[in-house]
């Protein structure tokens, strides 16, 4: 890709970018958020048309106008967000679109032979005829990579494909993906995860601000020096926190069961205490109740039994507001839909749960002045960047949006912090910065449930670490004693610990 240009309204994706991939390698995108990996990807993958700039395939430069023409030049793509229709089988998600999936009889004798071969060759097994719904997320991913290998695809782009994986399935993807790359295949991957990069591949192209600022061999590069190319400063990686100092129980939850949106249990009997002072991790593949836990613990969804008890106040299905009132903080999974009123400044974002106290409200008049004020306090003290603090919430970017939801959350010192997927999405100096909030929140004396998808942020920041599976709590271990294997392996339903609250 020579030259590529990309613009949006107001934004400069994409600023003459030149990457480079070789046959048979694994060549990793880094970048912050915001950087334009992804759009150079869309681009190459046929979903968004280039302002200027060309692509050259195999010495030829072509035109790459829709993901039909991409496939039709053997690049396919496995979106991080899968593409698979949950009521269908693997097979006819497999030929979905191509002449074997289509008429009143579908060939699956031979369909189903070329499946088991590739699976066989690259270790991707997976049974032809279950329904998509009844696999697990590693499952679903073999799916798509067998669905672009099954359209011979030979240049496999695959968007932060292990956010929803257990460590063994990591482990096993980069088994297939070195198999392919062994068989002549290339791979273009889209990572945050340094630790990822310098496991599984080759070379590494760092885009930052729209341009590529580098290109260089695995081999030869660390996780320091390519932070500071993805950010352009030193970036602390280990977590240095100081012992913990448990105060009394903050948290008492007891046999709690809760029903997902479907009205199927996505919690049952889940059981455990948190002090104050005291970070505990949640840990589990996603869908397993972790969002369903942090919703009820905060009012956003209602318990069918059980409780939750916070310093001797039952919480236990009260409204959000009742429970915020109460002085628990919530940062949510969805930053945007959930954390913030996109349409609203970023003044006005910031005093979402006080607007009604005598600090920002008098006579039911709002006092500008003091929400102005505490607007460009918190803008100081949390890094939020914007032209200025009228700035609409969905104008800012992923980190900055996390950003202000921490500083709305945290102002008043609350005693129990829910904070659900903080760092998720978010570039390497983004998250070093959230991590370091919640630190200072549990040196201070508060009790924070982290739920993450990231077992390493789980180990880094965790006192204790609650493994959780289809609603059910496996096993609570110490962070310093946590085996990562023993965990993986309950996060997959196939170990279970003694559950001690």
């Amino acid at each position: 890709m020579r030259g590529i240009v990309k613009r949006f309204p107001g934004v400069l994706a994409n600023d003459g970018v030149d990457l480079l991939v070789r046959r048979g390698e694994i060549h990793c995108l880094l970048g912050e958020n915001g950087a334009g990996k992804t759009t150079l990807m869309r681009i190459l993958y046929g979903l968004y048309q280039p302002d200027a700039g060309e692509i050259r395939l195999r010495g030829e430069t072509i035109r790459v106008a829709s993901p039909k023409a991409a496939l039709s030049h053997r690049i396919g793509m496995v979106h991080q967000h899968f593409h698979l229709v949950s009521t269908l089988s693997v097979e006819e998600n497999i030929v979905l679109g191509l002449s074997e999936g289509t008429g009143p009889f579908l060939r699956f004798r031979r369909t189903r032979a070329k499946i088991h071969r590739l699976a066989e060759e690259y270790g991707l097994e997976v049974d032809p005829t279950a329904k998509v719904w009844q696999l697990s997320v590693g499952q679903q991913q073999r799916v798509e990579i067998l669905k672009a290998l099954y359209r011979d695809a030979d240049v496999l782009i695959m968007d932060e494909p292990t956010s929803v994986l257990t460590p063994q399935e990591v482990e096993a993807l980069f088994g297939t993906l070195r198999t392919l790359v062994e068989d002549g295949l290339t791979v273009i991957f889209i990572t945050h995860k340094l630790d990822e990069v310098m496991e599984a591949s080759h070379r590494v192209t760092v885009l930052r601000k729209g341009k590529a600022v580098a290109t260089v061999n695995t081999a030869e590069t660390s996780k320091e020096e390519l932070a500071r190319l993805m950010v352009g400063r030193e970036v602390v990686f280990r977590v240095e926190k100081d012992a913990a100092e448990l105060g009394g129980k903050v948290l008492s939850v007891q046999d709690l069961h809760a029903n997902n949106d479907r009205g199927l249990s996505a919690l049952q009997g889940v059981t455990f205490d948190l002090c104050s002072g005291e970070i505990l991790g949640v840990a589990g593949v996603s869908g397993n109740g972790q969002h369903e836990l942090s919703e009820v613990l905060t009012g956003l969804r209602r318990a069918t039994r059980g409780s939750a008890i916070l310093e001797k106040k039952d919480l236990t299905n009260c409204s959000a507001r009742e429970i915020a009132d109460l002085g628990v903080a919530h940062v949510p999974t969805e930053r945007i839909r959930v954390g913030t009123v996109p349409t609203m400044s970023i003044r006005e974002n910031l005093i979402l749960k006080s607007y009604r106290t005598p600090d920002f409200c008098k006579w039911s008049i709002l006092n500008e002045k003091a929400a102005y004020e505490n607007a460009c306090q918190a803008m100081t003290e949390y890094e939020i960047s914007a032209p200025h603090d009228g700035t609409a919430a969905k104008n800012l970017s992923g980190g900055n949006i996390q950003r202000l939801v921490l500083a709305r959350e945290l102002c008043g010192c609350p005693g129990l912090v829910v904070a659900a997927h903080p760092t998720y999405g978010l570039d390497v100096g983004a998250t070093e910065q959230v991590r370091k909030v919640l630190l200072e929140q549990r040196a201070r004396g508060a009790g924070i449930l982290l739920i993450s998808e990231d077992l390493d942020e789980i180990l880094q920041l965790s006192d204790r670490i609650l493994v959780i599976y289809e609603g059910r709590i496996m096993g609570i271990v110490d962070a310093q004693d946590a085996v990562l294997e023993e965990l993986g392996l309950m996060m997959a339903g196939t170990g279970q610990q003694e559950v001690s609250a």
